[in-house]
């Protein structure tokens, strides 16, 4: 049966998101117990207000990520699924459930790196400064309008769609001394 094709949709702040993010942060800390160093809730549900697609971003930061099966197969007996792509070697990323909706994405990144602060950098930066965060919501919704939710070429394009604007947000952030509280430990 061929899957049908939904419109990526950006939804109004749900004030549960902080709540959904401590729950699955719980078991992600079970999962892995203390191969996790951080858990941390970042991405558009992290940030109070804006509207983002229903899904928690979450950022697990880990000692090393080699071998990378260690990760897949803890994540995988929690029901994540493992995406592999060229970014495994700085950034490997899972979702649950396997089929899209989504309702959970992870990122594992090493602590201390570069990857761990930009995520928090872009992260803080947008809390602190609502009207940068709405002009990020406003280009996603204009690059949501084409994307199809269960293609993973068109999850790509919306990726894509919003990177210039994220390197600028870093730049800026990492410049002005963000994420805050963030040492490379």
């Amino acid at each position: 049966m061929p899957t049908q094709e939904h419109k990526l949709e950006i939804v109004p702040y749900d004030p549960g998101w902080p709540a959904a993010f401590e729950a699955e942060a719980v078991r992600l800390r079970a999962g892995l117990r203390d191969m996790a160093l951080r858990i941390d809730h970042h991405g558009s549900t992290a940030i109070p207000g804006l509207g983002a697609k229903p899904v928690i971003d979450i950022q697990i930061s880990v000692a090393t990520l080699s071998p990378l099966s260690k990760y897949i197969a803890k994540l995988s007996a929690i029901g994540y699924t493992h995406m592999p792509h060229p970014d495994d070697s700085f950034c490997p990323f899972f979702h649950r459930p396997g089929e899209w909706p989504h309702t959970h994405h992870v990122h594992v990144v090493e602590r201390g790196g570069r990857e761990e602060r930009r995520t928090l950098a872009f992260r803080d930066y947008l809390r602190d400064h609502p009207d940068v965060a709405r002009a990020y919501e406003e280009r996603k919704r204009t690059v949501a309008a084409d994307i199809v939710t269960a293609d993973p070429k068109s999850q790509e394009r919306y990726a894509a769609g919003k990177t210039d604007f994220i390197e600028q947000v870093v730049a800026l952030a990492v410049a002005r001394g963000y994420p805050r509280g963030w040492s490379a430990q």
